[in-house]
């Protein structure tokens, strides 16, 4: 099979997705979906508009708007067939009423819920959009650390605080897992931490189609160990009853149960909670390939694209106890 970009899935890739989905009919329906362009959403940013307002203008632009999640009208689908660019051209854009983002992009601060006044770290936070997000949930109160490594990333993830008049945010850059070490000497500790640590992407197919050409085992192998020791990092820094989320764009077991069951068992003191989310979502595997990974896994999230027309995701849920 090919995608629309014609580029070839990889045999081993759909060795490893069969696996996932044994069901033929969901696995036909996983590859059919790979074909279709993922929709346009969009998330109003309550710093500068309210969900209502925003709605207003854009349909007085002719755009067709759904807001498909009830108790989240910031969370907005444009139905129109926009031109390429459309949307992040348009002046509303520009200045900063709403950020362009992937549905499933927008969940794991969802599970996060950040409060109001709470020190929170985003530990690998370029290019901005739950940096952004966790903003404008708490109103620009409490405090939000941005870390990320790449110099060329923070360029962006400057810009696009500075445009969603985020000013809660101190940006720095450093290696994450040093990073944590360097709090943890200080003793700054954390009410919340978001770990959407870089992954091997395999749920962003249908929007980066590019990522079957850059897919191998390796590589997923070499970030299971990275993900591992940057959630680990950063339980050290979070503050007993506090919690840390770790999400991932991907759907392989290595950098995702596999990372949770490494946690549940290094961690006595670290609890996993379950998660309730406004769309379908299934539970964590705990088998895979001749691994076996503690029961309590279940209760992280796998998203499917075909399961919500979404890109795919993962998100596991941590809590410290007191």
């Amino acid at each position: 099979m090919k995608t629309k970009n014609n580029y070839a899935l990889k045999p081993l890739f759909l060795e490893r997705v069969r696996k996932l989905l044994p069901n033929k009919s969901d696995y036909q329906s996983y590859l059919e979906i790979l074909k279709v362009p993922p929709v346009k959403s969009i998330r109003c940013n309550v710093l500068k508009i309210s969900p209502t307002e925003l709605k207003k203008k854009l349909e007085e632009k002719t755009w067709k708007i759904k807001q498909n999640w009830k108790n989240h009208p910031e969370i907005m689908i444009v139905e129109d067939n926009l031109e390429p660019g459309e949307l992040g051209r348009a002046l509303e854009h520009l200045l900063g009423y709403y950020y362009v983002q992937e549905l499933a992009s927008m969940l794991p601060v969802m599970v996060l819920q950040p409060n109001p006044n709470e020190l929170i770290l985003d530990l690998c936070s370029s290019p901005g959009s739950k940096t952004t997000q966790i903003a404008s949930e708490i109103q620009n109160t409490g405090t939000i650390i941005a870390n990320e490594i790449s110099l060329g990333r923070i360029k962006i993830l400057a810009s696009n605080l500075e445009r969603c008049g985020v000013i809660n945010t101190i940006i720095t850059k450093k290696d994450g897992i040093g990073f944590c070490k360097r709090l943890k000497q200080e003793g700054i500790d954390f009410d919340k931490i978001l770990v959407d640590a870089p992954c091997s992407g395999e749920g962003t197919l249908r929007s980066s189609p590019k990522t079957y050409l850059m897919w191998n085992i390796k590589t997923i192998k070499n970030l299971s160990k990275l993900q591992k020791n940057l959630v680990s990092s950063a339980l050290e820094i979070l503050k007993p009853g506090g919690e840390l989320i770790y999400s991932t764009c991907t759907h392989a077991p290595e950098e995702n149960e596999e990372v949770v069951d490494f946690i549940l068992k290094k961690f006595s003191n670290v609890k996993i909670q379950k998660i309730s989310l406004p769309i379908k979502t299934r539970e964590g595997i705990t088998k895979w390939g001749e691994k076996e990974y503690s029961k309590e896994v279940k209760k992280s999230c796998r998203i499917y694209p075909q399961d919500n027309n979404t890109e795919g995701f993962f998100i596991a849920k941590f809590k410290k106890l007191k």
